[in-house]
């Protein structure tokens, strides 16, 4: 026999349907996507779903089209430099914001914050002018110091370490530790979560990042999988089938990743929104 509170807590079923329903059509240009990279071309601008005859030989294709290879290496160079810098430099200012006392702090945040409500074309011509007097166009170094600085994970990461009680610093200043052995050895640690789902959207984000590579990568072999994949259109005329096989091979990583740290990535969330 159910009980009272089991009824009470079981989901409507045509919250179940419309939630599939939902699921369905978030997926199906995926489906689309891979179900097309089997495709010859002719077939593509067909009205069938399933390729009736399915060409593996398009992944090698795409291989022999482009450096495919080259492109998503320096994709995910730059998503992981860019994580590794954000991640810290995002470290540093939460600290500094949560946990260090400070003439103006909460003025400075809140005006660190406002950078947020900025569309990023705005900054796009200030950083560009910036990369041009560094002499850092058509080079990595210009992808990545842009995007080191993040007042969304500084944000993210001012949450978690509030939720830190005081007393581990009180006591770790007792015992004669420095704001730095504080930081690296306290507030570090019991931030994993945090740092952890920040990495994730950084790396998620910055690894699909199309505009600002466009915009600052002149040389071939330095160009990111997304401004590689426009060879398909420019280079080579219409291959929509070859297209999708790039494009479908170029979110494997990222399937991967997600697959791997998916616990971790719901723990650090709603760790996140309770201490926030």
């Amino acid at each position: 026999m159910t009980s009272p509170d089991h009824t009470a807590r079981s989901t409507p079923m045509p919250v179940h349907l419309l939630l599939t329903l939902l699921s369905l059509a978030m997926m199906a240009p995926f489906v689309w996507m891979v179900l097309t990279s089997f495709k010859s071309l002719p077939e593509v601008a067909g009205e069938n779903w399933l390729p009736q005859e399915w060409k593996w030989q398009n992944y090698l294709q795409v291989f022999r089209t482009i450096p495919f290879t080259r492109f998503m290496w320096n994709s995910l160079l730059i998503a992981s430099w860019v994580t590794l810098l954000q991640v810290f430099t995002s470290s540093l200012a939460a600290y500094s914001f949560a946990r260090l006392r400070w003439r103006l702090r909460d003025r400075v945040f809140f005006l660190y914050l406002g950078t947020m409500m900025l569309p990023g074309l705005v900054m796009l011509i200030p950083n560009y002018q910036i990369m041009v007097h560094f002499r850092l166009v058509d080079s990595f170094l210009g992808l990545v110091l842009p995007a080191a600085f993040s007042a969304f994970g500084t944000f993210l990461l001012r949450q978690f370490m509030l939720g830190i009680p005081a007393a581990l610093d009180e006591a770790a200043e007792i015992d004669g530790a420095s704001k730095w052995q504080i930081f690296w050895l306290i507030i570090l640690p019991l931030s994993r979560p945090g740092l952890l789902t920040l990495a994730i959207f950084t790396f998620m984000g910055n690894y699909h990042s199309f505009f600002w590579p466009l915009v600052m990568i002149k040389s071939v072999e330095k160009y990111t999988l997304p401004v590689g994949l426009l060879f398909f259109d420019s280079s080579h005329g219409q291959a929509t089938h070859l297209l999708m096989a790039a494009v479908t091979m170029s979110v494997v990583p990222l399937i991967i990743i997600f697959a791997l740290l998916q616990k971790q990535l719901i723990s650090g969330i709603q760790t996140g929104a309770v201490k926030g």
